[in-house]
């Protein structure tokens, strides 16, 4: 990466005005990214909002074609916004936003969440948070009027989804819920709230209160009758998703067959490292056993994030100084236990000045209180340095060559999250795993990964049961085969495995980016030879930014 700017070109132009365009309709989002001007409202989520986002779409990407590339970096910027746009259109045209209620990144939780990263500092602040509140009753008339465009025309999602929404809604807005106690905790970094301001923020959080109950009750008594019975999108709709998710277009049923092998690697290895262990023993022996270690064992979410913090501080101090060229302002993380009690881990990148930096989030579920250093480990490294912490927040420091457009808001699922699993093994080779108890938690992760690429597909293109077992699959049946791969409490498994159902695409990018990106350093690699440098290939790769990984092979490549 250089500092000197580029002089911005005619497609420069045109990608930051489509990111000025989604901070202006989809408030959310622009949150997200730190464009706050918007930050009192949330988008249009009738059918009318939702076309008239597909309209600027058409419209940007008719001008993207029109526009000549002056560059590398402008044809890198041109194939991945239109392969974007094109796919918002196809998304569209397949009436997706008919049918958007799952368990993790619906309308449902997304109206939610944006609370979580809204500047707190002052009372002005505060005073954007009651607006927004406020908001929430239009957002969910708008969803509400869409879904039931959905049941007039028979697009409607899966009942399992819609049942688990409203549980989760359940507890947002209980009496001990996410809505009462942002409301009664508010309180700006200095001094106290006006007593005016506090009672409108109570008003206006039991607005959004009474608004998501409104939406539970909707749900459970006019969606859930006449949602589907199956959790299975089909394989024309599931294609569509994972084109959305890795930004690439692969073999599904080639990558179901390569899932299973790679399942039975991460076995084979687990198995080998459960001997180094516990001599003799097998993968849940050796598991046993190291649960029942007090040094590796973290009680209470208070020493949960303590020990995230200083684990990552670690990781961004020696990397820093000896395998990665990090930046001042990307050597801030914070580790954060999320308000939600859902289960999953996540994490959100930093604003593009990073007056809010980027942060990893624990959500954890209810009476869940231990927690294994063995098994989370590797989890620090995939959330922060050198997982999607250093590759998000390197593209926004990269401001002198990329656009906005790039640096926010560009990148699929494949390209970050198989980047966060290609640096998970990356730091085995470095050597931060040399204990075989934290290269057992890698692989559990790892193994978890190759099974969601079996059951995600098997699910949802109804593929038949492994091993000759009659029938094919469902949920059920996905159920029984994740907890009999992954060392997890049952309250994390039943969560991803609904997850995966409500979410389809989404799990297989991990391993399938991952897949990719080896593919990818290896080809690299191969044209090279002698001369191939592999801190050179991460950092070239990485100042790409994210992009779609069809658009990352074109770019390294050139």
């Amino acid at each position: 990466m250089t500092d000197q700017p580029r002089t911005p070109t005619p497609v420069d132009t045109i990608a930051d005005a489509w990111v000025d365009t989604l901070a202006e309709l989809e408030p959310v989002l622009g949150t997200y990214i730190g464009r706050f001007e918007h930050n009192d409202a949330f988008g249009d989520l009738s059918p009318e909002g939702r076309d008239r986002l597909a309209d600027e779409a058409r419209a940007t990407l008719s001008a993207l074609k029109a526009a000549e590339a002056m560059d590398d970096i402008d044809a890198i910027t041109k194939e991945d916004l239109k392969r974007e746009l094109e796919l918002d259109l196809e998304l569209h045209a397949a009436q997706n936003h008919l049918r958007d209620v799952n368990v993790i990144a619906s309308p449902v939780q997304e109206l939610r969440s944006v609370f979580d990263l809204m500047p707190t500092d002052t009372a002005d602040d505060w005073s954007t948070i009651a607006a927004r509140l406020r908001a929430v009753r239009g957002a969910v008339d708008g969803y509400m009027t869409t879904l039931r465009k959905g049941i007039a025309d028979g697009v409607v999602p899966a009942r399992r989804q819609v049942l688990e929404a409203v549980t989760q809604i359940g507890r947002y807005t209980a009496d001990s819920g996410f809505f009462a106690a942002f409301a009664a905790e508010a309180a700006p970094s200095e001094g106290a709230l006006p007593a005016s301001l506090a009672r409108d923020l109570a008003d206006s959080a039991n607005v959004a209160r009474v608004a998501y109950d409104e939406l539970a009750s909707f749900l459970a008594g006019e969606l859930a009758p006449v949602a589907s019975e199956k959790d299975a999108v089909g394989r024309d709709l599931y294609a569509l998703h994972s084109r959305r998710f890795l930004g690439a277009s692969v073999d599904l049923d080639e990558t179901y067959e390569w899932g299973i092998e790679e399942l039975g690697r991460m076995v084979a290895e687990q198995t080998a490292i459960a001997n180094e262990i516990l001599p003799g023993a097998s993968v849940e022996e050796a598991v046993a056993f190291l649960e029942q270690d007090e040094s590796r064992k973290l009680r209470g979410t208070d020493a949960l994030q303590a020990w995230m913090q200083q684990t990552s501080d670690r990781a961004v101090d020696e990397l820093g100084r000896t395998h990665f060229d990090i930046a001042e302002p990307i050597r801030r993380l914070q580790c954060m236990i999320a308000p939600t009690k859902e289960g999953g881990i996540y994490y959100t990148g930093p604003t593009d000045d990073f007056s809010r930096p980027g942060r990893m989030w624990w959500s954890v579920p209810e009476g869940v209180t231990e927690f294994d250093t063995w098994r989370e480990l590797t989890t620090v490294y995939h959330e922060g340095i050198p997982g999607h912490h250093l590759q998000i927040a390197q593209a926004v420091y990269n401001r002198a060559q990329l656009n906005s457009w790039r640096r926010l808001l560009a990148g699929t699922s494949g390209h970050a999250e198989g980047w966060a699993l290609y640096a998970e093994r990356l730091m085995e080779q470095l050597g931060y795993l040399d204990d075989p108890a934290d290269r057992l938690g890698m692989l559990d992760g790892q193994r978890m990964r190759a099974a969601r690429v079996v059951l995600d597909i098997g699910v949802h293109l109804e593929k038949p049961r492994l091993n000759g077992e009659p029938g094919t699959w469902d949920h059920d049946y996905a159920l029984a085969f994740m907890l009999g791969n992954v060392n997890m409490p049952p309250e994390f498994v039943q969560f991803e495995v609904n997850r995966y159902l409500g979410w389809p695409g989404q799990a297989p990018s991990y391993k399938v980016g991952q897949r990719i990106w080896e593919q990818l350093r290896d080809d690299v690699r191969a044209r090279e030879g002698d001369a191939f440098d592999i801190k050179r290939f991460h950092k070239r790769a990485l100042d790409v930014g994210g992009v779609g990984l069809d658009t990352l092979r074109s770019a390294l490549s050139r």
